[in-house]
């Protein structure tokens, strides 16, 4: 009797032994996943038609949206796929190639938007430093994803700070891990929110935009703060100021237009952001002030300015059944020189819009937008160019 006792405990034993081993060899397997295993691919693009009623062909938005006036007609606005994942509990990588960029008059071209490296200071990740190609924190629309942006276009006043919102540096980030995860909830939600580019943002930058080398070596400074209050009946409420500083060089110019020494032009702004998210009413506001390069026709060179302008919009948040609705209002006004185009294109840009975004499954939305313009925009090729006109929008987006 003994001797099966004494048996039964060996194997009983030996058992929970196998199990323990099976569960360190689980944990090892666990620990040597492969980097590439973490690694999440996702992605959107839009397509674009803008020749519905339009009234004045002549009328375009070169910032905004290229296939805007002129004899365009179909048009892929963004094709993008995006990489991203933590390589390491403290190593997270974002790589996103656009598939659709421009450049002259040849469309599809591929073009690197973002390739960027953050490492987490601390175990909570409230402590980051984002080095490499990204989004330069100022103004809460220049931030948001344009696959998350109810209007088509950003604002001309803050968008003309940076184009294509994005440079080359170092930025530092912090924010609560609570804050944290509202940010990413706000986007989740599908409450069009900003992402998590934190509740400090501090950096230093090149300065002549993405995918351009440096002009003068003098990096540009950029400083952002924004708070989110999430009040006890669920509404949420962002308020931020932001502003950078700099000298910026112009590159293109025409032959004949004159310039400051070396083509240098302090460059500088700041500007104020008020959000409050669509539950269901949304209000969104931003306005911006500095100084920059502008074109003076009366002379024909390329002066230092002051620049003004901003935005309001006003959102509804509608579910009937499975379709979401986002019916919008938005006004925008700015008056300054465009640095990124041709002689630093002085402007004065009057729009409003109406339009509505339709949400019936989540891979997929339609934009229809009704705009009604009135843009003077000037260079030494178009000395007097004073253009208004109406027209309708229509964005096919699809989300995979």
């Amino acid at each position: 009797m003994k001797k099966y006792l004494i048996l039964l405990v060996g194997i009983t034993l030996n058992a929970q032994t196998i199990n323990v081993a099976n569960k360190d060899s689980e944990q090892k397997v666990e620990i040597k996943k492969k980097w590439y295993e973490t690694i999440n691919i996702r992605g959107y693009s839009q397509v674009r038609f803008n020749k519905l009623l339009e009234t004045n062909s002549d009328l375009g938005c070169e910032q905004c949206d290229k296939s805007w006036g002129g004899n365009n007609s179909f048009f892929v606005r963004r094709g993008r796929i995006i990489f991203s994942g933590n390589v390491h509990d403290r190593v997270y990588i974002y790589i996103q190639p656009d598939f659709a960029s421009s450049a002259g008059t040849t469309n599809m071209v591929f073009q690197i938007r973002d390739a960027y490296f953050d490492l987490a200071l601390d175990n909570d990740k409230e402590y980051r430093l984002r080095i490499g190609q990204s989004k330069v924190p100022y103004g809460f629309e220049n931030m948001q994803s344009s696959q998350n942006r109810i209007a088509l276009d950003r604002n001309d006043a803050l968008n003309s700070a940076v184009s294509n919102e994005r440079d080359l540096g170092v930025f530092f980030y912090w924010a609560s891990k609570s804050k944290r995860e509202l940010f990413k909830k706000l986007v989740e939600d599908g409450l069009k929110g900003s992402g998590d580019y934190g509740i400090l943002g501090i950096g230093a930058y090149n300065g002549q935009t993405a995918n351009r080398t440096e002009a003068n070596n003098n990096q540009h400074i950029v400083a952002r703060l924004t708070y989110p209050f999430e009040f006890k009946n669920g509404q949420i409420f962002e308020a931020g100021i932001q502003a950078y500083k700099g000298k910026y060089v112009i590159q293109s110019k025409t032959t004949g237009v004159s310039t400051k020494n070396n083509a240098e032009y302090v460059d500088e702004r700041i500007a104020a952001s008020f959000i409050l998210y669509p539950k269901p009413l949304g209000f969104q506001a931003e306005y911006n002030i500095g100084t920059g390069p502008e074109f003076n026709k009366t002379n024909l060179s390329i002066d230092q300015s002051k620049l003004t302008g901003g935005y309001i919009q006003a959102s509804y948040n509608v579910k009937l059944k499975d379709n979401q609705f986002f019916p919008f209002v938005k006004y925008q006004y700015y008056s300054g020189g465009k640095k990124h185009e041709l002689d630093a294109r002085s402007y004065k840009v009057n729009d409003f819009e109406l339009g509505v975004e339709w949400q019936p499954i989540k891979n997929f939305e339609l934009t229809a937008i009704y705009t009604i313009s009135k843009r003077k925009y000037e260079d030494a090729v178009l000395l007097n160019n004073f253009q208004e006109g109406n027209l309708l929008r229509l964005q096919a987006q699809f989300n995979y």
